[in-house]
């Protein structure tokens, strides 16, 4: 037997979620409340595992506090408990479902461009804990190394792309997206001879064309420091150095940056 809902108490319901939306209007898009989300959205168990622990220290976590007074302090909710941005898209059991353009895709080509054969294609449509996971084991199977001479008569395998201009260019893609504006996903294309990662959102606040690699602002604060608690991003302001840094100590060539009033693009050519 199905309950049914006075229309009182749906119209107050509604008037509810109208006021706190409007009380967050200025706010950044993570923080606001996704008015088509409620708690059984979010995936509970990952967060009392993986994302408080990331916040807190173990010790200094009480059990008998309610779970929503977690999510509410580290802003994954608002105060009446309505998801905001950041807690479909760091703990969201579907976040795309709420927020479209929140997945990645993946495509590796077998040449050089858009008209080579497709070899391999994801479709990554979790919450950012899922996502990094399964990026991650996505693009160490990609990879190939090659026999490098170090120091003396030893050789070492040495990737085709080092793997730490691969995570940060592909979690920097993730944390700085606009996710308001746009329903495209975080493009990945694997090419024969390089990778092109592509985020939908041009420069944001103090950032412009001429000066990216110096001035760092940031269109989803809430989303950039959970990430950083996580451990998917080291440290605030220093992603493209770190991108072109390990490029550059793995011999490859320099990484190239594409920016304009509506995306970026970054792209890794394989070492010589």
């Amino acid at each position: 037997m199905h309950t049914i809902t006075p229309p009182s108490e749906e119209t107050s319901a509604d008037q509810r979620l109208l006021a706190e939306a409007g009380r967050f209007t200025k706010a950044a898009f993570d923080a606001r409340p996704v008015l088509t989300a409620d708690d059984s959205d979010l995936d509970l168990h990952l967060f009392r595992g993986t994302y408080l622990p990331a916040f807190a220290a173990a010790e200094a976590l009480d059990d008998n506090r309610p779970v929503g007074a977690d999510l509410a302090w580290l802003r994954l909710t608002t105060p009446a408990g309505t998801p905001t941005g950041l807690g479909v898209l760091a703990v969201g059991k579907d976040p795309s479902a709420h927020v479209p353009g929140a997945y990645l895709q993946f495509v590796r080509y077998q040449g050089v461009d858009l008209d080579a054969p497709v070899v391999d294609q994801h479709e990554l449509r979790g919450n950012v804990v899922g996502t990094a996971a399964r990026l991650s084991a996505l693009l160490a199977g990609h990879l190939r190394t090659r026999l490098a001479e170090s120091d003396g008569f030893r050789e070492e395998q040495v990737p085709d792309y080092p793997p730490e201009a691969l995570r940060e260019t592909c979690m920097n893609a993730i944390m700085h997206r606009d996710y308001e504006n746009s329903f495209a996903p975080v493009r990945i294309a694997w090419f024969d001879d390089r990778i092109e990662v592509t985020n939908p959102g041009g420069p944001y606040g103090q950032v412009r064309p001429d000066n990216f690699d110096r001035v760092t602002d940031y269109r989803n604060p809430g989303l950039a420091r959970a990430m950083k608690a996580l451990g998917y991003v080291n440290r605030f302001g220093r992603g493209i150095w770190r991108i072109r840094s390990a490029m550059a100590r793995g011999g490859s060539p320099v990484p190239e940056f594409h920016v304009d009033a509506s995306s970026w693009l970054v792209i890794l050519r394989k070492w010589p």
